[in-house]
């Protein structure tokens, strides 16, 4: 369960740390550097590609816990539920990141100067 918690605060902090503010990426439990810590915030590409492997190692749990449950290898079925319902909602989460990106770039380069 903390897994898909964290693959979403992932995708979630990213998005906040590049268009939101501070107190947003603090509102889904992540970390931010206070002003004299001199650490450097990631770059928006490497938050992304992080989200983007977590969610593949989610959907990769899920696919082994239906298959252990297919194969009888003492997987439950709550348990393999519960594991494509984790990966299912990264899934749809970093979709809906990516929409809005997308929606975003064409909003600024729709803009005339």
């Amino acid at each position: 369960m903390l897994n898909g918690m964290n693959a979403a605060g992932a995708v979630a902090g990213a998005v906040s740390n590049a268009s939101g503010p501070v107190g947003a990426q603090e509102a889904l439990g992540g970390a931010t550097p206070s002003a004299g810590s001199g650490a450097a915030p990631a770059p928006f590409a490497d938050l992304l590609t992080d989200a983007v492997g977590q969610v593949n190692q989610l959907e990769d749990q899920a696919r082994t816990a239906v298959n252990g449950l297919m194969t009888g290898s003492g997987v439950d079925v709550h348990q393999a539920m519960i594991a494509t319902q984790k990966a299912s909602m990264a899934f749809e989460l970093a979709l809906a990141v990516r929409n809005k990106a997308v929606q975003a770039y064409q909003q600024v380069i729709g803009m005339q100067f």
